[in-house]
């Protein structure tokens, strides 16, 4: 309760709600046993020093064809790919694979992985996702996804320890359906891929069980989609912080979900933020992190409800860096949503995010041997 000395009435209030949050929530299921770290889990060495960049895959080719007026920022997203490439040198991009229909399938129904391929997908769904069908949507949707395995890949199974996705985020997507400007859930496939990969002969010693994933979700809307896939699987860990009375309107149970009033500011978000990963560290040892960046959650954004600032939102960023880093935990950065009343706000948000996974990129590298 310290925290809230100093504050206005108003503010301590949030914060006082956001702990009885916490205080009268019992986890529905503890997480036990040891786990190695994710180097251990890898069997990669992660304590080199390297020359190469950090690693960043995008999928901007793709230009969907939307009516004008369309709220989503299709162009953000190469407009990022410039000022990353402008502002922060040391990330080298490559174009994104497309993911195979096997590798969804670890996340989605093949009636629908079949139906977006084809474009013989159900009327509602396209309205649900929010973008009407062609052949650059369903490419993008496939490295969307493409891109988040590459990341997972380059920061885990290479020993990168941070690599990144230009867009992905997509944790509207269910296993049968879209939602939501969501098609296809990047993290949900990733995190079931890496656990594949990660079990093959030959991919690192003998582990005592498979790899554990965090998805740590900061997208100001919850992650609907990626609870309900992972509703019963206790390998993967969801978390999401996001505002209680923005959409989805009907929510899933993530295994800790963090529903925060309209208006919070800094303080409280942060704060709420700290309790959540203390929370996550009593309950699950995970050897991948998954984070969703999103950026609406600042105070700028035309959807978000909450009042963050530039200062506040770096300092989620640094905090769930800096949680990975201290257990040797590689991650895997998407940006999740953004859609500022002006695209620069939500650019300076997600540039003040790659600033920050750059330097924790470094540290990766600069392990001693």
């Amino acid at each position: 309760m310290n925290r809230i000395l100093g504050q206005s009435a108003e503010n301590a209030s949030k914060l006082v709600a956001v702990q009885q949050i916490f205080r009268r929530r019992t986890p529905e299921r503890a997480w036990s046993g040891d786990p190695p770290p994710g180097a251990a889990l890898s069997g990669r060495t992660f304590n080199k020093q390297r020359s190469e960049p950090m690693k960043a895959f995008y999928a901007d080719q793709f230009v969907l064809p939307l009516p004008p007026g369309h709220r989503f920022p299709m162009a953000k997203y190469r407009l990022l790919r410039d000022r990353i490439a402008a502002e922060i040198p040391l990330v080298r991009f490559s174009p994104a694979p497309a993911a195979s229909d096997g590798e969804l399938a670890l996340a989605h129904a093949p009636d629908y992985i079949e139906g977006i391929a084809t474009g013989r997908v159900d009327a509602r769904i396209l309205r649900e996702i929010g973008f009407p069908w062609s052949e650059a949507m369903a490419a993008r949707a496939r490295r969307s996804v493409g891109a988040t395995i590459g990341a997972c890949r380059s920061a885990l199974l290479d020993g990168e320890g941070v690599a990144a996705n230009l867009a992905g985020g997509t944790h509207h997507a269910h296993a049968d359906r879209g939602g939501g400007f969501c098609v296809f859930n990047d993290a949900a496939v990733a995190a079931r891929l890496m656990q594949v990969e990660l079990a093959r002969p030959g991919s690192g010693p003998v582990r005592r069980q498979a790899l554990q994933v965090a998805i740590i979700d900061l997208d100001v809307h919850q992650g609907n989609g990626t609870a309900r896939i992972f509703a019963r699987d206790p390998s993967v860990f969801t978390l999401s912080l996001h505002g209680e009375k923005n959409f989805p309107f009907r929510k899933e149970a993530s295994d800790l979900d963090v529903p925060l009033p309209d208006g919070c500011d800094d303080d409280t978000y942060l704060h709420a933020l700290d309790l959540a990963l203390d929370e996550l560290t009593q309950r699950f040892e995970p050897g991948l992190v998954i984070y969703l960046a999103g950026a609406d959650p600042h105070e700028g954004d035309r959807l978000g409800r909450l009042k963050l600032s530039y200062d506040g939102l770096e300092a989620r960023d640094r905090r769930v860096f800096e949680w990975a880093w201290q257990r040797r935990v590689p991650l895997a950065l998407t940006m999740a949503g953004g859609y500022g009343l002006d695209i620069e706000t939500t650019l300076a948000v997600q540039l003040n995010t790659w600033r920050v996974a750059a330097a924790y990129w470094r540290r990766w590298q600069n392990q001693p041997r």
